[in-house]
Order: structure tokens, then C-alpha cells, then sequence
């Protein structure tokens, strides 16, 4: 078989060989960079040499007598990044040493959800571990007076609590009022933009909006002082750690907002990728490969501390690629902003090398479930589920990669498409224009991965349990605060329809 074709690589990426085998094939047919190569190559033999020579259970000893004081937790944030976008997700022609290292060393999380498929409710559902749609939070912001309500409760708060530096750099897009800035819902520090993007280089010959600009813990940050906004966030990231000298923990979430628009590179790593024709994509690639950069400079500045192994490292996608920036989710149908797997399944993978074992689990989880995690890993667990909290602890999955999380339900809604996942089946139910007629489509994902055969009149039993459900839900969400017009509903619709085959289709829709 030639394991060259991208088809084959994605199946490849999917299976259920060990993974550090896996990657040492996908890096061997792949044409990645050599470095890549040779990472995957020596980390094979490494791991092979492990399990011949039964040194495993020493390793997981190891885990087990670690120190048990709160780690440090680095949380790493993607925008519009597409699924199989990174080495170990599959991609052929970018190159993500870093990323890949990462996810050999850590635990991926193959049936891993966001609980938004566009950029602000998931991150308000990440940062507060609710579903957004309880607080109102149903659509990207709207203007002035849009985003988290002041004195929401947040993640960096919870942690603050219990005796964590919280800090947040890049990306916040959750509000640009004084009381719902990152400052006033939890976060000593922060540095980035209030908005959802901006220019990557420096923007000197005409005013920015507010949302746009630099700051700095309150301070206006000159735009001649940086070169590139994705590695700005990592110097500012590596500062945070260098200067965190007290004997408190650290939370540090880096929100980077590559490789979302506008499509800006780095001259030096598009010079990398001369291979890629599609001009778009060439400039994505050399996007994701300056986060990838980025990822690895982070570690190195962990490793200067002596604190890697006491570091709980998460990295993950906002949503899914986006249909203008040239990403690739897969096997998975649909992109940023619809109900299809493409919308909402991301690439998440945990790496805490002082405390657990690398692995791979299938367990169905959620971007809700990192507030609980995050607070058990910090000893001081809440119970889930919860009324205050949506998600469930994972600490059992990462400390032993083959547990089953046992998890009832997923929901998503955003206007006119909704969903709805129970064990293998899912149900998107959308509202057509000018009627009360909700038409639902009913897939079986282990069957039909790709989403293209809706089951609906086959199995009309399960479909009325799960649009109860989905109702059920529903009654326990506040109505949204505000929404972003009359054509984000007919895009939402032109998304689900059945019949839309194919990325390119998909590309000439927001």
C-alpha cells in the first residue's frame, strides 16, 4: 500500500496501532521536513525498546510517586485550526515536530468536542465550563455590551482561589467593557487583543480599533515593538514563566489566533513550504508551523524552570477549520460554524510527563470538562456533574489512558441548527425558514463517519428520543442576549444540507 495517499494517511492516523508506531510510519511516508522524520524514527525505536525491555511499569511507578502538590497548567488555544492539520492527526505536507512530541509524550483524545463550533461561545463554554447558551452566550459578539456577564464566574477565577497566578495571553474576544475585561473575570495578567483577530504584523500607518490593539496588564503595547503577533504571544508567554517567581502555581493560557484570517506568514517560513501551489494553503501552513514553533519554545522555557514534569500541558482547536483559510479537517463533514463533525470535533491532547503515561482514549469528552480537571489536578475537585459546572473530571482517563469516561450527552445550538449526541448516534435538527417545521437528520457515526446518510425515517423511535432530549435541554438555556442577523440563519441552513457534498462546496459559504 502507498501510504502516501493522503486518503490512506488519514486512516492510518485513525487506527489503533500504538501511536508512537503510527507516527514513526506516517513521518516515513509522508515527505515531512527530516527532522520530522527522524523524531518519529528515534521515538520508535525508543518506545519498542521500552515495552521489549518490560521497563513500562517503572515509568508508570514513576507517575505514581510524583509529587502531588498542584501542577502549573499551560493551556494552549488554536483558532480555526483544521483536524488533520498537524502531523499527528494525519497532515501531509506541514510539518508540526513540536505538536507531534507533545501528543507522542501525552494522551489524545480521538472523540473530543468543543462545545461551539464559531470562536466566542466556545471559548465562553472553555473558560466558565457551562454550556454558553446558559448565560445567553449563543453567537460570536454582536457590538457593544456583547460578550460574559460581569462577575461571571471563570476558570481563572476558580483557580485564583485556590492559590493559582492566573494569567492570559493573546486572544480574549469574550467582551471589551471594563467588567467583563480578563482583569475582572479572574486573570492577573493579561496580554493580547480584546477582539477575535487582527493583523499579524505590526499595523503603523493608520489607527486600530480598540478590540485590535495591543495591551499589557492595562497598557497600550506600540505596535514597532513586535513583528509577528503569533510569535509575540509566545515571547510574552515565555516571560510569564521566566518571571513567575512566587510559590504560587502558575495558570498561563496562551490564546493564540493562528492560523485564523487574514491568511499573514512569516517570510522565512513560506520560503519553507515553496512545495504547496495553493497559495492560501501555503500561507496556512507556514501559520501553523509558526504556532507549532511557538509550542516548542514554551516547553524549552518550562524545561529552563525544572518545571516540565510538574506542568499539566492541554492543547486544542477553538473549532474546527475554517472555509477561508485553506484548513482540512478530514474524515470529518462540515467546517467552522455548523453542526457536522468538522464544526466541533478538534484535535485535544493532554501532557503531564510527571504524572501520567502516554496513551490514546476514545472516551466521547468535551472542552467543558477542562474547569473540572483543572480543579481536581489543583487538589481541590468538584463534584460533576454539577449545577454548577457542565463537564466531568478527567483525571481518571489521564492517569490511566484506558478508562472510559461514562458521559450521558452532548449538546450544540446556535440559532436556527441545533444538535445532539448520545453514545454513536447524533441528531442536528434545523428550523426551516417561514415554518414551524424542524427538520431532523439522524447519523450513526461509527458507521458513517462522514455524516452523509441521514436515518431518520429508518429509525423514527430514536429520532423523537433524542429531539426530547434536545428539548429537555433546551428549557434550562436563557435566550440568547443577542444575535448576528437574519443571513447567519440562512448560512446556518445552506450548512446542513444533506445533499452538500464535498470541501469545496463547503468553502463558498462563512
Amino acid at each position: 500500500m502507498d501510504l502516501t495517499d493522503k486518503s490512506e494517511m488519514l486512516i492510518l492516523s485513525k487506527s489503533r496501532l500504538d501511536p508512537h508506531l503510527r507516527g514513526f510510519i506516517m513521518a516515513f511516508n509522508s515527505g515531512s521536513p527530516p527532522a520530522t522524520n527522524l523524531f518519529w524514527v528515534l521515538s520508535a525505536f525508543f518506545w519498542v525498546f521500552l515495552g521489549a525491555s518490560g521497563c513500562s511499569g517503572s515509568f508508570q511507578r514513576s507517575a505514581e510517586i510524583s509529587s502531588k502538590s498542584p501542577p502549573h497548567i499551560i493551556l494552549i488555544v488554536a483558532d480555526d485550526l483544521g483536524y488533520s492539520d498537524l502531523g499527528f492527526t494525519g497532515v501531509s505536507d506541514i510539518s508540526t515536530p513540536q505538536l507531534d512530541r507533545i501528543a507522542m509524550e501525552g494522551i489524545v483524545c480521538t472523540d473530543a468536542h468543543v462545545v461551539a463550533s464559531v470562536c466566542a461561545p466556545s471559548r465562553a463554554g472553555l473558560l466558565t465550563g457551562r454550556y454558553p447558551q446558559t448565560q445567553g452566550f449563543e453567537c460570536n459578539l454582536g457590538g457593544a455590551g456583547t460578550g460574559l456577564l460581569a462577575g461571571t464566574t471563570t476558570l481563572a477565577s476558580r483557580l485564583k482561589s485556590v492559590g493559582y497566578q492566573t494569567a492570559l495571553v493573546g486572544k480574549w474576544h469574550l467582551g471589551a467593557q471594563s467588567d467583563n475585561h480578563p482583569r475582572s473575570l479572574g486573570f492577573d495578567h493579561f496580554s493580547g487583543i480584546l477582539g477575535g483577530s487582527r493583523s499579524y504584523f505590526p499595523v503603523l500607518e493608520k489607527p486600530l480599533s480598540k478590540s485590535r490593539l495591543l495591551e499589557r496588564d492595562g497598557e497600550r503595547v506600540p505596535e514597532s515593538s513586535f513583528s509577528y503577533f503569533t510569535d509575540w504571544i509566545t515571547d510574552e508567554g515565555v516571560r510569564l514563566i521566566q518571571e513567575n517567581t512566587t510559590d504560587k502555581p502558575l495558570f498561563l493560557m496562551l490564546s493564540y489566533t493562528a492560523p485564523h484570517t487574514p491568511m499573514h506568514a512569516r517570510p522565512d517560513l513560506l520560503e519553507k513550504y515553496t512545495s504547496i501551489k495553493n497559495q492560501k494553503r501555503r500561507k496556512y501552513a507556514a501559520m501553523v508551523a509558526a504556532l507549532d514553533e511557538g509550542v516548542g519554545k514554551i516547553r524549552s522555557a518550562l524545561s529552563r524552570k525544572k518545571i516540565e514534569k510538574d506542568t499539566l500541558i492541554v492543547f486544542l482547536s477553538d473549532n474546527g477549520g475554517a472555509t477561508n483559510n485553506a484548513s482540512d479537517n478530514g474524515t470529518w463533514r462540515g467546517m467552522k460554524g455548523s453542526k457536522w463533525e468538522g464544526g466541533h470535533r478538534v484535535p485535544f491532547v493532554f501532557h503531564w510527563p510527571g504524572r501520567f503515561d502516554s496513551g490514546e482514549n476514545s472516551s466521547l469528552i468535551s472542552s467543558l470538562d477542562l474547569t473540572p480537571t483543572f480543579l481536581a489536578a489543583a487538589g481541590s475537585p468538584t463534584p460533576t456533574p454539577s449545577p454548577e459546572l457542565d463537564g466531568l473530571n478527567l483525571l481518571p482517563l489521564l492517569e490511566d489512558s484506558t478508562h472510559v469516561i461514562s458521559r450521558e450527552t452532548l449538546y450544540w445550538r446556535r440559532t436556527v441548527a441545533a444538535a445532539v449526541r448520545q453514545g454513536d448516534w447524533k441528531l442536528i435538527r434545523i428550523e426551516e425558514e417561514n415554518s414551524d417545521y424542524k427538520k431532523p437528520i439522524l447519523v450513526q457515526l461509527s458507521l458513517d463517519p462522514g455524516e452523509t446518510t441521514n436515518r431518520a425515517t429508518e429509525e423514527p423511535e430514536r429520532v423523537k428520543h433524542l429531539l426530547g432530549l434536545l428539548k429537555d435541554w433546551e428549557l434550562e438555556l436563557t435566550p440568547p442576549r443577542w444575535e448576528t442577523g437574519d443571513i447567519w440563519r440562512r448560512y446556518q441552513r445552506q450548512k446542513h444540507e444533506i445533499d452538500l457534498l464535498g470541501r469545496e462546496e463547503e468553502r463558498k459559504l462563512p
